[in-house]
């Protein structure tokens, strides 16, 4: 018997609105809120909620020193359209040469790694 249940994914951000909208273009939903905190309710998924945090300082990937803190693994049908998608949305790519691979590392305008899987 599980003592809790997850109630959000909570990430740190400089700006809480944009990031939403950035994951509302991938995942769906609409941003609910203003200021220092906006839910993201996925569809099927659990809620997203981004938190404004002052001098937030992206992580690092790969880096051992510079620890990624979390990251999101996003299930897609073809990771090159899917590509073509969150590139436009603003992400960066991290780790996406390799082609054979069934996933492809990117990085959220906040700075946060995230995954598209092909799996």
């Amino acid at each position: 018997m599980s003592v809790a249940k997850v109630g959000a994914v909570v990430l740190d951000c400089p700006d809480p609105r944009a990031l939403a909208g950035f994951y509302a273009g991938i995942v769906g939903g609409t941003p609910e809120g203003e200021g220092d905190w906006v839910d993201l309710a996925v569809p099927g998924g659990p809620t997203l909620a981004f938190q404004r945090a002052e001098g937030h300082v992206p992580p690092e990937w790969p880096a051992a020193d510079h620890s990624q803190q979390f990251h999101l693994d996003l299930t897609v049908e073809d990771l090159d359209a899917a590509e073509k998608e969150i590139l436009a949305l603003g992400a960066k790519p991290l780790d996406t040469e390799d082609r054979s691979r069934t996933f492809r590392v990117y990085a959220d305008p906040a700075g946060h790694p995230f995954c598209l899987c092909a799996c």
